[in-house]
């Protein structure tokens, strides 16, 4: 427990840093710090955590890898850069999706969520629409669209999954993967925007802000265990 406490004042301390530095346009050490603060939730994961569950570790590895890659920018091509670090943000996600969708009843959802399936299709159709239109023009048609492609569904599939378990166990476990998965996509939202459209300093605070609030949900979920279903409720 107290490395725990520990692991939570460094990443708070460092959360501070970032807000510093963000908002005093200093941005190479408010990238570095944000770099940091993922792979240190992910170490007080591994720390608090006697028997940690198999695809939630790849998602938290290869999440912080991607983000200490930012350390080495300068030591590779961009492209490199671009495809290690997007393919391996693409490997956390579907480790994450793996991860909520192993344990749910595919025929319980069919059976009585037919509706929210149809509505949260749609939904994800029109974000990662709305998403590629966004990135269209600087991408244009290469294989970094398609990447995209792979991102946005990989990202969008988390939380579709994250729904339906929260509507299949109705429990705060799930209730808590759930608002991971939310804060996730609106964290990569306005990434999207900060990265696109406009490099302002407060869209950046709500990405870091939001991806740590994302993180603390999954952290908070994992010491946790799933309720039993009744499968055969209607």
């Amino acid at each position: 427990m107290n490395k725990l406490k520990v692991m939570v004042s460094l990443v708070l301390l460092v959360f501070l840093g970032f807000v510093i530095f963000q908002f005093s346009n200093n941005e190479y050490l408010a990238n570095a710090l944000d770099a940091i603060l993922l792979p240190l939730i992910s170490i007080a994961y591994f720390q608090s955590t006697k028997r940690p569950n198999l695809y939630f570790s790849i998602f938290l590895i290869c999440y912080s890898v991607s983000d200490l890659m930012i350390f080495i920018l300068d030591f590779m091509p961009y492209s490199y850069f671009y495809y290690v670090g997007n393919g391996l943000y693409i490997i956390a996600y579907m480790a994450l999706f793996i991860k909520i969708v192993k344990s749910l009843s595919f025929q319980h959802i069919l059976r009585n969520f037919k509706l929210h399936l149809i509505v949260l299709t749609i939904l994800n159709i029109y974000i990662a629409y709305v998403l590629q239109d966004i990135v269209n023009p600087y991408v244009g048609m290469t294989n970094e669209y398609f990447v995209e492609i792979v991102y946005n569904v990989s990202m969008l599939l988390v939380l579709t999954a994250s729904l339906l378990n929260y509507f299949y166990r109705d429990d705060k476990k799930s209730l808590l993967i759930f608002l991971g998965s939310l804060s996730i996509v609106f964290s990569e939202v306005i990434g999207v925007a900060y990265l696109y459209v406009a490099q302002q300093n407060l869209l950046n605070f709500l990405v870091t802000t939001l991806t740590l609030l994302a993180f603390y949900f999954y952290f908070t979920q994992s010491q946790l265990r799933n309720e039993e279903v009744n499968q055969f409720a209607s």
